[in-house]
């Protein structure tokens, strides 16, 4: 019931035209900066911390590091589990893997939830831009065949049916703003989408380790996805962003209300005024998050939820200061 009515929508609104792609990335990049700048001081700037290859010193172990960072002479010599520090990577690679099936064309809040996935890579990329670092996506579309890798300098990928486009990673302000515009410019498609397979675009071919950031309802089911991000994390540090609409956590009371899933354009009309429906709705809803939040959990990856009635850079905000403060006190997640 909750993955039913949670991708439909009355009246779906259109895309964001191209000319206006560019106002929209020019404020988010203002509000993005201003917001998330008093942030960038440190060692180093970014959403997740670089896996590192220079070695650091060593500490004891505490719950949530990586075991694959455990420095054995050390504890062989003390006795006691230690972990090896690494200095992160001044050059830092970051692949985003964005969802815009046509379940994120829906919105009840101030946000579409597409906007909202915008909104977040202008985010991701502000913070990982500098300093060289590289950064790259793939964006799904729906299921389907996949278009070859392209360059995105200018304007946005191709928009065929079910396609999975990959911008090539590259450094640079100028880059990133191209991929952004590419990325806002994309033209949702009707029909399922596949997120196993987006995902698996981010572990074939192998990459350098870095950063991985998978944009999603995750509204699919979780068995589609859940083991490629788990291959994911074998090689690199994931995050997971959930973008959230409250419609799809509870109905309101508002009568018979028509909705049409935009995957499979079936019409479908509920009862709301019924209390028993409504819980049942919620019920079901809440167990689909709490799926998710497991299958996240399960493999490895940093969670973020992001709402479309709520501010989501403030939710960014406090999540990039957790983040840090983690990395203070020695823990990874």
């Amino acid at each position: 019931m909750a993955r039913a009515a949670a991708v439909t929508s009355p009246t779906p609104r259109p895309a964001p035209l191209a000319d206006r792609s560019e106002a929209v990335l020019s404020r988010l990049q203002l509000l993005v900066t201003r917001k998330l700048d008093g942030l960038l001081q440190g060692d180093y700037a970014g959403l997740l911390p670089g896996p590192g290859s220079e070695a650091g010193e060593s500490r004891e172990y505490r719950p949530g590091d990586d075991v694959r960072r455990m420095d054995w002479p050390v504890t062989a010599r003390t006795t006691t589990p230690h972990v090896r520090r690494t200095v992160a990577d001044r050059e830092l690679e970051t692949w985003l893997a964005l969802d815009l099936s046509a379940s994120l064309d829906f919105g009840t809040g101030q946000w579409l939830k597409r906007e909202v996935v915008v909104a977040a890579a202008a985010a991701i990329t502000h913070l990982t831009v500098r300093g060289g670092n590289r950064i790259g996506a793939v964006i799904g579309t729906g299921g389907g065949a996949s278009a070859p890798a392209r360059r995105w300098r200018g304007g946005p990928p191709p928009a065929g049916p079910g396609a999975l486009t990959r911008l090539p990673a590259r450094s640079g302000r100028k880059e990133a703003q191209g991929l952004l515009r590419a990325v806002a410019g994309t033209a949702i498609q009707p029909g399922r989408g596949d997120l196993g397979a987006l995902i698996e675009m981010l572990n074939r071919p192998p990459r350098r380790r870095g950063v991985a950031v998978v944009v999603s309802d995750f509204l699919a089911p979780a068995e589609q996805w859940a083991r490629p991000m788990r291959k994911l994390r074998v090689r690199h540090d994931v995050l997971a962003i959930e973008v959230v609409d409250p419609r799809e956590l509870e109905l309101p009371d508002v009568g018979v209300l028509p909705v049409v899933d935009p995957e499979s354009g079936e019409l479908h009309e509920v009862q709301t005024a019924d209390p028993r429906l409504r819980q049942r709705y919620a019920e079901a809803a809440t167990a689909q998050r709490a799926t998710i939040a497991a299958a996240l959990r399960g493999a490895g990856a940093a969670h973020l939820r992001l709402r479309t009635d709520r501010d989501w850079l403030l939710d960014m905000v406090r999540f990039v200061a957790a983040q840090r403060h983690a990395r203070t006190r020695g823990t990874t997640r």
